[in-house]
């Protein structure tokens, strides 16, 4: 299994320390956790994740302009968790949501399904 270096943009802490213990759990690195649009595309500069899992919405800018910023420097694999219906922003045509709350295993799945693109899932 490839280890991923994941950069959590999260404004809501107990929900950043959740998706943190999931992905550790999962065998991976979180390599900076970042609540608020300027410090994930500085984090995102820093530390060039392998995978960005980012709120759509945060209380200081947006998370959806963070990685628009962010993939002018390169393409990094994310995922969108928001509370929020989205059907109204442009996303990258790359982008997966996963809508708040979701479970456990839709986090997991949506990680192989953009991270491991090569990686077939059984029953899929």
């Amino acid at each position: 299994m490839t280890i991923l270096r994941v950069l959590i943009v999260e404004d809501e802490p107990l929900i950043a320390m959740l998706l943190a213990e999931v992905i550790t759990e999962m065998g991976h690195d979180i390599c900076a956790m970042e609540s608020t649009e300027a410090t994930a595309v500085a984090a995102a500069l820093r530390t060039k994740p392998d995978l960005m899992i980012v709120d759509a919405g945060l209380g200081e800018g947006s998370g959806v302009k963070a990685v628009e910023e962010i993939l002018l420097n390169g393409f990094v694999p994310h995922i969108f968790v928001s509370g929020d219906d989205l059907s109204d922003v442009t996303l990258s045509p790359d982008a997966v949501v996963l809508q708040k709350p979701f479970r456990e295993k839709d986090l997991v799945r949506a990680i192989e399904r953009v991270a491991m693109p090569s990686k077939q899932l059984i029953g899929e």
